[in-house]
């Protein structure tokens, strides 16, 4: 856990969103509480730990769907490199899997973007102050639906085989064998009750497992 700020010094906040027009509606909803200041905002997972590391800040607010690296990735590094940070997640896809995984990464928070700003500060002060905050809708969601099925390197594998990737496209990206790749896509699809690997990549993201 991150120390307290000492008193009369804002916390600081660093925010991770690609969408330039939400970005810029967060820091400035945020840094209308007197007690929040905006250190650092980035567009791309990929520049959020080296952002991170260059500005200090006391809570990072990260998107899940980020170019370059997801925020889960993030707060998983995050919390080998920057363990002083706590990482509260927003994102508009409120769904189950996604609540896992990030708790999974450490995370100290979950929340989703259709709230009021006011539920958001809140939360950057309650995850400050060491509390774990979730939307209780979806984590009463996340109890009932389960952990994922699929093993790591299946998701790895549903991953590679978006937007038309062969199965040879897919054993050259991730070194496997054709046939492995073959294996890995027949248990996600068997897994996720579909019929093809698209229907099982869809499903899979429906869920929030990849």
């Amino acid at each position: 856990m991150t120390d307290t700020p000492p008193p009369g010094r804002p916390v600081r906040v660093l925010l991770a969103e690609d969408q330039g027009m939400m970005r810029g509606a967060l820091a400035l909803l945020l840094g209308m509480e007197a007690d929040i200041e905006v250190v650092a905002q980035v567009p791309a997972g990929d520049e959020i730990v080296g952002a991170v590391l260059a500005h200090r800040p006391d809570v990072a607010l990260l998107d899940i769907e980020l170019p370059g690296l997801s925020g889960l990735d993030a707060a998983a590094e995050l919390r080998e490199r920057a363990p002083g940070c706590r990482v509260l997640i927003l994102t508009t896809f409120g769904r189950p899997g996604y609540l896992r995984r990030a708790m999974e990464a450490g995370a100290a928070g979950f929340l989703v973007k259709d709230g009021p700003v006011e539920e958001l500060a809140g939360a950057v002060r309650r995850v400050l102050a060491g509390e774990t905050v979730v939307d209780p809708v979806l984590a009463a969601a996340a109890l009932s639906a389960g952990p994922s099925p699929l093993t790591a390197r299946e998701c790895d594998v549903l991953r590679a085989s978006a937007d038309g990737a062969t199965v040879a496209d897919v054993a050259a990206a991730l070194h496997l064998s054709e046939s492995t790749v073959r294996n890995y896509l027949s248990a996600a699809i068997g897994k996720t009750a579909t019929r093809n690997r698209t229907e099982a990549l869809r499903e899979a993201r429906r869920q929030g497992w990849v």
